[in-house]
Formats: structure tokens, C-alpha cells, sequence
């Protein structure tokens, strides 16, 4: 199965008051940290973002922009269903630029019969999933939400475990960086301890 990858780059980033998926996080930029987690699960993997494409040729990918006006994160998973069709690709894992400590197995666990969506901690992620192109057809009826896509598409949910922080966290806000990196580092230093006995 020839697998496209897409990061979902395409908000306004409201509310982080600039562009989030050129935020830097640990020295890199959010989707730096992204697509170093996508790239090794899928066959090729592609930048879905509005205005100018230039600002992402440090990481060497195709951008594609909406092709639909609703401008919303479902108009992103449209474009990247619409290139993974045209382009001989059988389905695509999609993930938002906001999630920098993504698993590296959404590949291996959402992959199978249909659709799916990681799901972690009582929520559902639903721009985390995987679609097969032939969902395109779902947009002949408009949908507003990634979540009723989903729906429609009966979508499967697969939940990850984890211990201490959620592999699926979105960085909206300034202020989620800061309380991030504090998780993180509370954790490192756990594991610091731990190893120190």
C-alpha cells in the first residue's frame, strides 16, 4: 500500500500570534519535529499550507494549498486526499504541524480496514488519521468539521497508552510551550533519577 503523508499546516495561527508550524520548540520548528516523525512512515510526504510556500523550502517537501474555501483543517485533509488520488497513492496518514512528539507507529496501528484516528486520553485526535483516497467522494456533500468527516467515513479509533505526557499534545498557545517543556523536562529528569539508583 503506497502510503502519502500530510502535515496540516494551513490555520491562521490565531492563537499563538504567529505561524504556528514555524514556532521553534528544542531549537527546531514545530513542523521540523513533525515531519522527522511522519517522513519514516510513509512513501512520500507532503506540506498542506496556504500563502507563501517559500517559507517551508528549508524542509524540502511539496506544499499544497486548499482547494476548497472553507479554510478550516477539513479543506487540508480534502487537498491532501485530492493529491494522494491524482497521484497514485492509496491512502493518506495526515497529522497537524502542532504535535511535535508525534508516535512513530500511527502508521502501523492506524493502517488497515478504512478509516482511522488516533485517539489518547478520553479524546478523539481527528486530524490524526489515516484515509483512504477513495473518502474523497465524501466531499461531494459539504461537511464542516474534520469530526463529521470522521463520522462519515466510520472512521475506526485507536487508542495509544502513555505515562506521562500525551504523544498526541497540540502546542496552540505560546503558554502551552512553556508548560510543555516544563512537562518534558520534569520527565527527563525522572527518568535522570532513575537511572541514577
Amino acid at each position: 500500500m503506497k502510503i502519502l503523508g500530510c502535515i496540516i499546516a494551513g490555520g491562521n495561527s490565531t492563537r499563538m500570534g504567529r505561524d504556528k508550524a514555524l514556532t521553534l520548540w528544542r531549537g527546531q520548528t514545530l513542523i521540523s519535529h513533525v515531519a522527522e516523525r511522519l517522513a519514516p512512515q510513509v512513501d512520500q510526504l507532503v506540506i498542506n499550507a496556504n500563502g507563501n510556500s517559500e517559507r517551508f523550502a528549508f524542509l524540502k517537501l511539496t506544499v499544497i494549498a486548499d482547494v476548497i474555501t472553507t479554510r478550516t483543517p477539513l479543506a487540508g485533509l480534502h487537498a491532501a486526499l485530492k493529491f494522494a488520488n491524482t497521484h497514485g497513492f492509496d491512502a493518506v496518514l495526515s497529522a497537524p504541524c502542532d504535535t511535535p512528539i508525534l508516535p512513530f507507529d500511527l502508521r502501523e496501528r492506524l493502517q488497515g480496514d478504512g478509516a482511522a484516528i488516533a485517539t489518547s486520553a478520553q479524546q478523539a485526535h481527528y486530524l490524526t488519521g489515516f484515509w483512504p483516497v477513495a473518502l474523497v467522494q465524501l466531499f461531494k456533500h459539504p461537511q464542516r468539521r474534520v469530526m463529521d468527516f470522521a463520522v462519515s467515513a466510520k472512521a475506526r479509533e485507536v487508542l495509544w497508552q502513555f505515562d506521562n505526557i500525551d504523544p498526541f499534545t497540540n502546542l496552540n498557545t505560546p503558554e502551552d510551550l512553556e508548560t510543555f517543556d516544563l512537562a518534558e523536562a520534569s520527565q527527563h529528569a525522572a527518568f535522570k533519577d532513575l537511572n541514577e539508583i
